[in-house]
């Protein structure tokens, strides 16, 4: 098991759209995707309040990496929650 770790740069005044969108690509997108195991919106950066931490765990690095980042379903997530990023989030994997 992986666990990708995201923090999400969001722009200012979109926090509620954000979250919206990203309930919606978590619970009807990920489902889709081979590998995937659970989704966790953790919340906002206390120190930076514009930062949204969530993490994805999947079944291999593999299958976030190559399977669904190079699959339709990415495009979909990314058409959700992408309008609100202020800059390119930052995505780490844990073992």
């Amino acid at each position: 098991m992986v666990l990708e770790v995201a923090y999400v740069p969001i722009l200012p005044g979109h926090e509620d759209e954000f979250e919206a969108a990203l309930l919606d690509a978590a619970s009807t997108v990920l489902p889709e995707a081979r590998g995937f195991l659970e989704f966790t919106g953790h919340g906002w950066c206390v120190e930076r309040p514009n930062v949204y931490l969530f993490t994805i765990r999947w079944e291999t690095l593999e299958d976030h990496t190559e399977g669904f980042r190079g699959s339709e379903l990415f495009a979909r997530w990314r058409g959700l929650i992408g309008p609100h990023f202020d800059g390119a989030p930052s995505v780490e994997h844990f073992a």
